[in-house]
């Protein structure tokens, strides 16, 4: 399902907030770090009103939160690194613990050969928590965006992500290390159907989100690093739509 579609067209609120990689917000905030935090996290084999198969994407929150986040991310990408410092533990505040939002991860690596290892990986990870303590899942994720080196460095490779995963408790390495040589083909498919989809959104890079209400069927965008006060202003644009 496209946002291009005439239907799906009429229903979209407007781009609420655009960053190009001259003009970031940065925040001084670094009391409130979003790693510090312990969201909850569920899984869904639904596809949603948005037209997302939601099968194999963590998801932050109540599963029966009134507005969707979807979040188009990429672990080698500075601004959502940026984000999940500066916007995100306050976006989890006063959203996501009040049950009002939930926010769908998903992987596009814009960046090259990392960015895709570092998604297919993200995969690997979830599959491998979702069931027993897919909140597992959080500690993985924020430990792989506290290493973020420079983009395509090496620091993303599938040995780093392997180092990285043995100081994550509840995340087993050697099981993930098997998940990457057996599975990446069949995962990289994946990711690049979510990829297509996405540039059928109009998703052109990270981070970019998706404010959607799937009663009304209304959708906010926003791109690149935005404060809460930009989130706050697109969730209003919504419930009110």
């Amino acid at each position: 399902m496209s946002l291009d579609q005439p239907s799906r067209r009429a229903l979209v609120t407007g781009l609420v907030g655009t960053l190009s990689v001259g003009g970031a917000y940065y925040l001084t905030r670094s009391d409130d770090a979003a790693h510090d935090l312990s969201p909850s996290f569920h899984s869904s084999d639904e596809t949603s009103n948005l037209g997302v198969e939601l099968q194999g994407k963590p998801i932050m929150g109540a599963s029966d939160a009134p507005l969707d986040i979807y979040y188009w991310t990429d672990f080698q990408c500075p601004f959502c690194e940026q984000f999940e410092r500066e916007t995100l533990p306050d976006l989890i505040r006063k959203y996501v613990e009040q049950g009002t939002v939930r926010i769908i991860f998903i992987s596009l690596p814009y960046f090259g050969a990392d960015s895709m290892t570092a998604a297919i990986g993200g995969k690997c990870v979830w599959d491998q928590v979702r069931d027993a303590d897919p909140s597992t899942y959080w500690d993985w994720h924020a430990a792989i965006f506290e290493e973020q080196g420079e983009k395509n460095s090496g620091w993303a490779t599938a040995e780093n992500l392997l180092e990285y995963t043995r100081s994550v408790d509840g995340v087993d390495a050697d099981s993930l290390e098997s998940c990457l040589d057996d599975r990446r083909s069949a995962l990289e498919d994946e990711i690049n159907a979510d990829s297509e989809q996405a540039r059928s959104f109009g998703v052109g890079g990270t981070p970019t989100f998706s404010v959607f209400d799937p009663d009304s069927e209304s959708v906010g965008t926003l791109v690149g690093a935005q404060p809460i006060e930009r989130f706050d202003e697109a969730i209003e644009r919504i419930r009110d739509a």
